[in-house]
C-alpha cells in the first residue's frame, strides 16, 4: 500500500503530457480515480483499475473500461487504457493559450509512455484539437502515434503502426485559421 500513492501520482503524467501546451494548472490539482475494482501488485509494480474507469485531474478527463499502470525500476510509468467491446477509451484536456482550447482522443486501446512522452492510439483512433467548441484539426486512422513534446503525430492505416496498401485510408481535416495579422 505504501507505493500505491506514487503509482497513482505517476498515472497523472499520462494526462498531463497529452499536449506540450496542456493546461499548466492541472499539475497542481488532485487526481481522482474511480473504478469498480482496483488491484495493486507491489512486487511487480502493476496497478490495475477495472470497470468504468474515470480519471480526473483539473481539466484532464480519461475514461476506459480498464487501465493498467506499470512502473520500471527508474520510476517511469507505462499506462494502457482498454475500451470495453464496442466502445472506445478516451481522453480530454484543456490546453493553455486561450479560454476554450482542448485536445481529445479516442481508441480501442490507448498507451502512454511517460519516459518518451509518446502516446499511441490503436484501432478506430481519433485525435482532435478544439477551439471555442469547434474542431480545428482532426485525424483518424487505425493507429496514431503522438509525440507530446514535439507536438508531432503520425497516422497509419493499420493498428500495427505500419501503413499497408489496401488496408484502408487515414483521414485528416485541417480547418482554415483566422488571419490574426489583419487590422480590425
Amino acid at each position: 500500500m505504501k507505493r500505491l500513492f506514487p503509482a497513482l501520482l505517476l498515472v497523472i503524467g499520462f494526462g498531463a503530457a497529452i499536449s506540450a501546451h496542456a493546461e499548466k494548472a492541472d499539475a497542481t490539482k488532485p487526481t481522482n480515480v474511480e473504478a469498480n475494482q482496483m488491484e495493486y501488485d507491489d512486487v511487480k509494480q502493476i496497478n490495475t483499475f477495472i470497470g468504468n474507469v474515470v480519471l480526473t485531474r483539473g481539466s484532464i478527463l480519461m475514461k476506459s473500461n480498464k487501465m493498467v499502470v506499470t512502473q520500471d525500476p527508474d520510476g517511469h510509468q507505462f499506462v494502457v487504457m482498454y475500451a470495453a467491446p464496442g466502445t472506445l477509451a478516451s481522453f480530454r484536456q484543456k490546453r493553455d493559450g486561450g479560454p476554450d482550447q482542448w485536445v481529445d482522443g479516442q481508441g480501442e486501446r490507448i498507451e502512454y509512455d511517460d519516459k518518451t512522452e509518446i502516446m499511441k492510439l490503436f484501432s478506430k483512433a481519433r485525435m482532435r484539437r478544439l477551439e471555442n467548441g469547434k474542431v480545428t484539426d482532426e485525424v483518424n486512422g487505425e493507429y496514431i502515434s503522438y509525440d507530446t513534446r514535439a507536438e508531432f503525430f503520425t497516422v497509419h492505416n493499420t493498428a500495427s503502426g505500419d501503413s499497408k496498401p489496401g488496408a484502408g485510408r487515414i483521414k485528416a481535416i485541417i480547418q482554415p485559421r483566422a488571419d490574426t495579422t489583419k487590422a480590425k
